[in-house]
């Protein structure tokens, strides 16, 4: 195949002014009037160039891909199976089958039996490009399965409901759900939030079985177009929740397993900036708060009144409490003490001392794996580190013995003592002290000549816990190190640590990965221009601004479906998450110092003429989060101005979503691409 020259993006005038700035926007028509719905044949025909210079520019590195691929792939095993978890009367596992792009759910008898196949992934996949199932739950009695299925990206599932004694699906269907689906105690209907024609779910709904879905009752409705609802139960499955809030604030209501309709019991009126959640124990709330302190504590009420709080637990210097579980004999508190993963183990007796679960490393990821019962003697637990496959454990309450049920297998073999693991901080410019976790061979270059790869987020309080992957492995078997920075904007050292990345910090985030990269190049671990940088969605926010600010640092850059376009997203308050959104970055129509800042660092607005490092950009034309045209007219900016000859690829999934394609080997080839780019373009050996 000729590699064809990049497409050229037409230029249409547009431009608006707000707060007495004029706008310029040359690259508005990409977006469709008509979205969700793309039809514009010039926008489809535009991609579709874009989509053909992708496959014409890798086309000379296939045989590279096709390589990556066998090495990813056979790192993974195929058959592979989950530990099985009791439920009621059953034991439940998932299981891919050798070749297989998705998975199958499987139930047996607890006493023993045979194995019952509830729910085929592959089955229900077969006829769509994309498959996504977005949540499944068996009713109590056992005998029903609601499922709720996506099959093309858009994020708007269909809920169907299957009997598992007949395997015959019921006539209930119940199109355009985007929340999980939870039980009431009868086993004869559920609860479930639709999206609205926004994609806000701003309702809770109750679905009896057999009625139909237009008659269902409404539980409860939001008003505030900037708060989501979900819903979900208490671990004792006593209590049904409804929940709303959003990125800073949160309301909670519970109803009566047993009795949906009843009156439901608000536990605290939402209180700006205040966010909480819940668990029950025998009549009393165990409500996980940040009411004094971004560290959260732990405080308990009276169901009958949920309003008179109790402290449990103070907030800490040093552990950040991230959620609470109450089990039928104790409850569990996991956190991050000082940036790592713990959790406790607390009897409701206040008198007895909590046990802390001890791990093996001095630095991994740990937390409690999905236990449906409530009345349990032990926990399931999964663990791994940067050097160490993930691992299922038993944690036996009396005894505290950590009981190994599964370690990752890989196949092709792999051997942790050819590796090495840090977790460094580095000083940030304004004195902070951030983390980085890096991973790299045991006989990588400290001189300044090694190749890099830094990975971050930095957004929405979300950590970047230092785990396991096998798909790294091909970038450290070709003598790269991999490194995680934990900056600001993520909670990895607790809640203040996402506030000071976000709003008006919201610089702090892309200074800190910047200055983590100039501090791995002080250290000797790499070299300017010998640093691969990576991130997705906001994380992809993060490469367009350090880009932007400094390019001549990295030696290439992958931004998977970025938001990019971020002052005209936040500007228009008729896209699904823009409301929101404003706690996180600000609200510019209103706010002109959010207007200023964020003008100020949006990727897309700050693209000037200057020399670009190569990059691959990706989108998504049915992503519902970052829209496809931020990345298209991203990338029609980009080239348009940049001075360089680099090389700038972008390709869009035309059939897919926010997470790319769905099938878990297509996943896998994409994630190939992505790595054979980053290899070509840093000159690694292949």
């Amino acid at each position: 195949m000729t590699e064809a020259k990049p497409p050229v993006a037409p230029v249409h005038a547009h431009s608006y002014e707000r707060h007495g700035v004029r706008i310029e926007d040359p690259y508005a028509w990409l977006r469709d009037p008509g979205y969700p719905k793309v039809t514009d044949k010039e926008i489809l025909g535009y991609l579709e160039a874009e989509n053909a210079y992708f496959e014409s520019v890798m086309a000379p590195h296939r045989d590279l891909v096709d390589t990556l691929f066998g090495e990813m792939r056979g790192r993974i095993k195929e058959d592979d199976a989950t530990v099985p978890q009791k439920d009621g009367g059953w034991l439940y596992w998932t299981a891919f089958e050798t070749g297989g792009e998705y998975r199958k759910w499987w139930r047996k008898p607890v006493g023993g039996g045979e194995a019952q196949l509830i729910l085929d992934e592959p089955a229900l996949a077969e006829p769509h490009e994309y498959f996504r199932l977005g949540t499944m739950s068996v009713s109590p009695d056992g005998r029903l399965m609601a499922y709720a299925v996506d099959v093309d990206g858009s994020e708007r599932f269909e809920v169907r409901v299957k009997d598992l004694e007949t395997g015959a699906l019921l006539d209930d269907v119940i199109a355009g759900t985007l929340s999980d689906l939870v039980w009431t105690s009868d086993s004869r209907g559920f609860l479930y939030c639709l999206a609205n024609e926004q994609w806000r779910t701003d309702n809770a709904r109750w679905h009896r079985l057999g009625d139909d879905p237009q008659d269902d009752a409404e539980l409860y409705h939001e008003d505030d177009e900037g708060f989501r609802v979900d819903v979900g139960e208490t671990q004792s499955r006593k209590w049904l929740i409804i929940a709303t809030g959003d990125h800073t604030t949160s309301e909670v209501r519970l109803l009566p397993a047993d009795d949906p309709a009843a009156e439901p019991i608000l536990v605290a009126p939402r209180k700006t900036g205040r966010e909480y959640d819940v668990d029950e124990h025998e009549g009393t709330l165990f409500i996980h708060t940040n009411d004094t302190d971004p560290m959260w504590r732990l405080v308990t009420a009276p169901i009958g009144n949920p309003q008179e709080w109790t402290e449990r637990i103070a907030p800490s210097d040093t552990f950040y409490m991230t959620g609470v579980t109450c089990f039928k004999d104790f409850f569990v508190v996991e956190g991050r003490d000082t940036g790592l993963d713990q959790i406790e183990l607390h009897r409701y007796d206040p008198a007895i001392a909590p046990v802390r679960i001890v791990f093996p490393e001095a630095s991994y990821v740990a937390g409690l794996g999905g236990i449906a019962e409530y009345d349990v003697d032990r926990l399931r637990i999964g663990y791994q580190s940067m050097v160490t496959p993930g691992t299922v454990y038993d944690y036996h309450v009396a005894s505290g013995e950590l009981e190994t049920l599964k370690v990752q297998e890989i196949p092709s073999g792999y051997d942790p003592a050819n590796y090495r693991t840090e977790r460094l901080t580095i000083t940030a410019r304004d004195g902070t002290e951030v983390p980085c976790s890096i991973v790299y061979p045991k006989d990588y270059p400290m001189d300044g000549t090694g190749k890099l790869y830094l990975y971050a987020y930095g957004a929405y309080g979300i950590a970047m816990p230092p785990g396991f992957s096998t798909g790294r492995m091909s970038y450290l078997d070709r003598g790269m190190a991999f490194a995680i920075a934990h900056i600001r904007g993520g909670d990895d050292l607790g809640q203040q640590w996402y506030h000071d990345g976000k709003l008006e910090k919201r610089t702090n985030t892309f200074h800190d990965f910047v200055d983590v990269a100039k501090g791995l190049i002080a250290r000797g671990y790499t070299s300017a221009g010998n640093i691969a940088i990576s991130g997705g969605s906001a994380g992809g926010e993060l490469m367009g601004a350090v880009v932007n600010s400094n390019p001549e640092l990295w030696g290439v850059v992958v931004a998977d479906v970025p938001f990019v376009d971020v002052l005209n997203t936040m500007l228009d308050e008729t896209l699904p998450l823009t409301p929101g959104e404003w706690p996180e970055w600000g609200n510019p129509i209103e706010d002109k110092a959010a207007f200023d800042l964020i003008r100020s660092y949006s990727p897309y607005d700050n693209v000037r003429p200057q020399e670009y490092p190569p990059m691959f950009i990706s989108g998504g034309l049915n992503d519902p989060r970052v829209t496809y045209w931020e990345p298209a007219k991203w990338t029609a900016k980009l080239r348009s101005v940049k001075t360089d000859d680099n090389v700038l690829v972008l390709k869009t999934n035309m059939g897919a979503g926010h997470g790319g394609k769905s099938g878990r080997w297509q996943a896998l080839r994409e994630g190939a691409e992505d790595m054979a780019f980053v290899l070509w373009q840093l000159g690694v050996a292949q």
